[in-house]
């Protein structure tokens, strides 16, 4: 049990800390006010989601859909402000929820620290402008390690049972939250402070089975579904695994990105540091995420934001590992990117060197949809592509402009949710609008284009085009 001294000094972080997270909270809602940037494919897809209230989707599970729904539902507004809102306010209370933990840890002055460090790190400054299931989950899984944490003190079974809830929650938002039982195992294994006794853990793990049972059991009635798709992410396990150096090696580098350059460095650091109970439990606790991700890395390939689990007790630990002059230059750090991206969101589509703007990928996207659906509505028509990135931003930006939006009938597995919900109809027989980068082959050579998508931004020298043809053409070519 912590000391009285202990106690009280664990007790003086919140004051300040929430100072610096409100602050910082507030003008990234500001900033997202100015956004210029279009939603991004997952984004418009979450959206979709939220349209269709359901246990699971096709490719995570269902907690990011309720979120979005809720919001733009209380807002009475579908705009990308309100879809990306929750984002920094997630983020800012999983800074909280994390200082609670290193001050329990470390006292009040690691508990500040990791406040002020964790709502500054790059991938929260890019997860307060951008809408994405890490960010649901962050909250979750750090409530779970705060209360799994409390439990081992306590011996509490009201605790215990609240850690399970919110792992279940954090696994409800992204199956990367699974990462937590090899880390609450390990980190009992090494550090008696993360012991929460064996009745407290089969009740965490009840409370977790209850919460994640709604994904479960859709998962189970529809084919697996999320399931078959998490396989495809992990490459090698349908078409066999690589030796991919170059890819383990810039899934690493990326990690200084992610995590800020002397947070991650520092976080190595606090990896060899072995003779130190506090911090052999929160090496457990990070560590398996970003050993997992890095050997997918090998095999495979990996997504630079694949290992974020490891970063929320990771914080913790690098705060510990951290002295005054080395947080104050994290800090520093951190605050010029955390600044640069919302700023860079407001003046887009500048900088732009060569013609070519930095954010290109988030631009252009609802120009070519509302092209598109000019063209459609002109001819009456429905429109048909099999590019997801094309179909995600139709479905949003056409929610109220009355056109039918159709994806390739796979005959067999969907490749994606629009395949899955909205395939072309075998009963259908007029004509479609056609977007594709190869003209359709109709029995009398390649069909001309029906008109000049005009594409801007992300879909630049794409060669996506305008065709109009009749459905029997398409399914001949499906």
């Amino acid at each position: 049990m912590p000391s009285v001294a202990a106690k009280a000094d664990h007790q003086g972080w919140f004051g300040p800390a929430c100072a610096v997270v409100l602050a910082l909270t507030a003008l990234r809602i500001v900033a997202l006010a100015f956004d210029r940037t279009d939603l991004f494919v997952d984004e418009t897809q979450y959206w979709l989601w939220g349209q269709h209230l359901d246990f699971g989707y096709y490719s995570k599970p269902p907690l990011i859909g309720w979120l979005i729904r809720a919001v733009t539902a209380l807002a009475g507004s579908d705009a990308p402000f309100w879809v990306r809102l929750p984002g920094s306010v997630l983020h800012g209370l999983t800074a909280l929820v994390l200082g609670a933990l290193g001050a329990r840890i470390g006292g009040a002055r690691v508990g500040l620290w990791t406040a002020v460090i964790y709502v500054t790190l790059p991938f929260v400054a890019v997860g307060s402008v951008l809408i994405s299931t890490d960010t649901v989950m962050a909250p979750f899984y750090a409530l779970a390690l705060l209360f799994a944490h409390r439990t081992a003190q306590s011996r509490g079974a009201g605790e215990a049972l609240l850690a399970g809830l919110f792992a279940g929650c954090a696994f409800m938002a992204k199956y990367a939250a699974i990462y937590l039982i090899p880390g609450l195992a390990l980190a009992a294994l090494v550090a008696p402070s993360w012991r929460i006794g064996w009745r407290n853990t089969l009740l965490m793990v009840l409370a977790f089975g209850v919460a994640i049972s709604p994904n479960v059991i859709w998962n189970i009635t529809h084919d697996l579904t999320t399931v078959s798709h998490t396989m495809d992410n992990v490459g090698w396990v349908r078409t066999g695994a690589l030796f991919n150096l170059p890819s383990m090696g810039t899934f690493l580098g990326s990690q200084f990105a992610v995590f800020g350059p002397l947070t991650f460095a520092a976080l190595l650091v606090g990896y060899l540091g072995w003779r130190n109970e506090a911090r052999r439990g929160l090496v457990m606790l990070s560590i398996p995420a970003l050993v997992a991700v890095t050997i997918e890395a090998l095999l495979d390939r990996a997504y630079a934001n694949w290992a974020i689990a490891a970063y929320f007790a990771g914080t913790v630990l690098a705060v510990l590992v951290m002295g005054r002059i080395w947080r104050w230059g994290a800090l520093g750090i951190n605050l010029i990117i955390a600044v640069a991206i919302p700023v860079l969101t407001i003046t887009a589509p500048w900088p732009a060197p060569d013609g070519k703007s930095l954010l290109k990928r988030w631009l252009g996207r609802v120009d070519l949809s509302e092209t598109i659906l000019a063209l459609a509505k002109a001819d009456d028509v429905p429109v048909y592509t099999a590019n997801r990135d094309i179909l995600a931003d139709l479905f949003y930006t056409g929610r109220d402009a009355g056109v039918r939006v159709y994806a390739p009938d796979s005959k067999g597995r969907p490749q994606s949710y629009y395949e899955e919900m909205w395939p072309l109809p075998a009963e259908y027989s007029g004509k479609l609008l056609v977007i594709a980068r190869q003209a359709p082959e109709c029995g009398a050579g390649p069909v001309a284009p029906a008109g000049d998508l005009k594409p801007k931004g992300t879909w630049v020298g794409k060669g996506f085009a305008p065709y109009l043809v009749e459905a029997r053409c398409v399914r001949t070519q499906e």
